[in-house]
């Protein structure tokens, strides 16, 4: 019996792309860097923002934590410019837990955001919200989860992990518990092989949850 449900949160569910592509070339242009496409953010996304700003820089270099800085001051004043919830995220979200479940969310997205994204997005629908940070090792390392899992009060046998991408594959076999793979973020079907069931529809989570043995 599924107890809680962990989510990743950009690209499963929240869609940030385009306020990540903005302040990453905020930060290239104080810099003097080419800017990045929208296309080329979504395959440099999900190891974490330092990550996102080593693949976005120019090879080679020297001041990647003075540019990781001032994405992060940026992305702090405008994470919600353009951020929105997929559809039909929030009614799950409410669905999961008028059936009793605990939800959760670990991100490699820094604590900050993580926080306060889910807190102006889903407010009371979400139990613990973990992102990068101090002793958080970034995902695939399985500590976020276990540490969510700690503070929801449950165990492997009883949680199921849904993330958008490879990372999120890998972290919830990393971590032993089963995985949905979601088609409509960042990735796509190709960078989820591996996951325990692979869907297009945010409702199928519920089926999922409700019928999992």
């Amino acid at each position: 019996m599924i107890k809680a449900v962990i989510f990743d949160l950009d690209g499963t569910l929240l869609n940030t792309l385009l306020d990540l592509k903005e302040s990453t070339n905020y930060a290239l242009r104080k810099f003097g860097y080419p800017e990045r496409t929208l296309e080329e953010i979504r395959y440099f996304v999900g190891n974490g923002v330092r990550k996102l700003i080593e693949r976005a820089v120019p090879e080679n270099c020297e001041n990647i934590e003075e540019c990781l800085t001032v994405f992060k001051e940026h992305y702090e004043k405008n994470m919600y410019n353009n951020t929105a919830c997929y559809n039909s995220i929030e009614m799950i979200l409410r669905e999961l837990r008028a059936s009793g479940a605990k939800i959760g969310v670990v991100s490699n997205k820094f604590d900050l955001a993580v926080k306060e994204l889910c807190e102006k997005y889903f407010s009371e629908l979400i139990d613990v919200a973990i992102g990068q940070g101090g002793e958080i090792l970034p995902k695939p390392s399985p500590f976020g989860v276990f540490k969510a899992m700690q503070e929801l009060g449950v165990d492997k046998k009883s949680v199921i992990y849904v993330g958008d991408s490879e990372v999120d594959v890998e972290t919830s076999k990393n971590a032993d518990i089963p995985c949905i793979g979601v088609t409509w973020g960042f990735r796509g079907r190709a960078y989820l092989q591996g996951a325990d069931f692979i869907i297009d529809n945010p409702c199928d989570i519920i089926s999922i949850c409700k019928n999992f043995q």
